[in-house]
């Protein structure tokens, strides 16, 4: 049906649902509209923003009618910042939403598989201060350094100095770095391409140890020579690893591939159950330890090992999965594309005196290949690979391996839905049990068991 629509025309909208980015979804004159804000049950008075032929974007004027879900959201930002999308919902509902995106891509990409296996979201007591990191850019403002995140769809940056979803010890180190390195008057790069200096402050907690790493990501070394920087930085409360890192390209990423360390300790301790984890500054680790250890649980439940297995940790970061595994298996073997990560596994296997798993470099794909080339079988494959899924040689090689249990955790329903749609003709996809791993945003982690047809 072809709508006239014009970019700031206004009209009264119902919403029917939510979608995968939390935004709300109604039709105007049947045809499809985007809201960000607005609840399902909710009429609200829009302003079309963007007419497309297949789509209409719009924002909230008035709200007419409230959702009884409806909550006030604890961040003054919120309305602006692009980090979470669902404050304003209630968590119950939020727990139900994300166990519903599960099912709607396996009705929209796996039509095979049943929604009725999809398990009610797990979530947490308390869904506040649970994320262990963070990257905020910096830029300087009159005579002021601010750090933050970016408004949605600009490079307009917002100077955060408290964050509910962020652990406080973080911000309480960042809010005291950027004094620091504003008192120091520290050179602050908008450019990597014309100019030098600091682009970025990390800091990470290790949640048991409440070991704090920082990192500040730079165009240069030359940081790494102010003597003073480094002194205040080292007698923050709980900072014991300080590092520097190059970055001098203009992208998306924060970390370059060279990481060089200044004081302190290379790696901060962390603890998931019970086992212990040495976390290099650009190494991959679970941003919610907590619910991280709720997912390793669920993992270890569906591999359902006797120890006499031989099991694969495929996209296996800095070891986690594998190591938690490791105790009633017979062997593991573990590969990821990033050396240090792999360095920080074979660490960890030490730390925890796990002489039963074995690591290496590699993409998924040629390692696992080159092992069974060499003979090795595993009885189970565990994977968590990145948004994008697995990709179809993977699958087609996992399909070909045929191991008796596959486990797949993703952080992506849609493709996660796409690859057991490929799956599914030589395995049976018996459950899927959501994750709330990140609260207060619409993503959601999925750990699915496929058992060999």
């Amino acid at each position: 049906m072809n709508v006239s629509v014009k970019v700031g025309q206004k009209f009264p909208l119902t919403i029917k649902r939510l979608g995968i980015n939390g935004e709300g979804i109604g039709y105007y004159k049947k045809k499809i509209t985007f809201v960000e804000g607005l609840l399902p049950g909710e009429v609200g008075l829009v302003q079309v923003v963007k007419a497309k032929p297949n789509f209409i974007e719009a924002k909230v004027v008035k709200i007419r009618e409230r959702s009884k879900e409806r909550v006030k959201p604890k961040c003054k930002v919120y309305d602006i910042c692009g980090g979470c999308q669902l404050q304003h919902l209630n968590y119950d509902a939020q727990l139900l939403f994300k166990s519903q995106i599960v099912k709607d891509a396996l009705t929209k990409y796996a039509k095979n598989i049943p929604t009725k296996i999809v398990k009610p979201t797990i979530g947490m007591d308390n869904p506040w201060g649970y994320r262990n990191k963070n990257q905020f850019p910096v830029q300087k403002k009159g005579n002021q350094l601010i750090a933050g995140l970016y408004e949605k769809d600009s490079h307009q940056l917002i100077d955060i100095k408290k964050c509910p979803v962020q652990d406080k010890r973080t911000i309480q180190v960042t809010n005291e770095l950027r004094n620091i390195l504003m008192n120091l008057k520290v050179k602050v790069c908008r450019n990597p391409n014309k100019e030098q200096g600091l682009r970025y402050i990390v800091t990470r907690v290790a949640k048991h140890s409440q070991q704090i790493q920082v990192t500040l990501v730079c165009t240069d070394d030359q940081l790494k020579y102010n003597k003073s920087l480094i002194d205040q930085i080292m007698n923050l409360s709980f900072v014991e690893s300080l590092s520097i890192n190059i970055n001098k390209e203009k992208t998306s990423r924060v970390l370059g591939n060279q990481t060089i360390h200044v004081s302190g300790k290379q790696q901060i301790t962390e603890t998931l159950g019970q086992y212990y984890y040495d976390l290099s500054p650009d190494s991959f680790f679970q941003l919610n330890p907590e619910q991280a250890t709720k997912m390793y649980g669920e993992i270890e439940a569906q591999a359902n090992l006797t120890g006499n297995e031989s099991v694969v940790d495929a996209f296996c970061g800095t070891g986690t999965i594998g190591i938690w595994l490791s105790k009633n298996a017979k062997e593991v073997r573990g590969m990821d594309i990033i050396k240090e990560g792999i360095d920080d596994a074979k660490k960890n296997a030490e730390l925890n005196n796990r002489h039963n798993v074995h690591y290496e470099v590699g993409d998924a794909y040629k390692v696992m290949d080159k092992w069974i080339k060499e003979g090795f079988k595993p009885d189970v494959i565990t994977v968590d690979p990145p948004r994008t899924g697995l990709g179809i040689k993977a699958v087609e090689l996992i399909k070909s391996v045929h191991p008796k249990t596959f486990v797949y955790t993703s952080c992506n329903p849609s493709t996660l839905a796409k690859d057991l749609a490929h799956l599914s003709k030589k395995y049976k996809v018996v459950s899927m049990q959501p994750i709330d791993m990140f609260p207060q945003t619409a993503q959601v982690e999925v750990v699915a068991k496929l058992v060999a047809k």
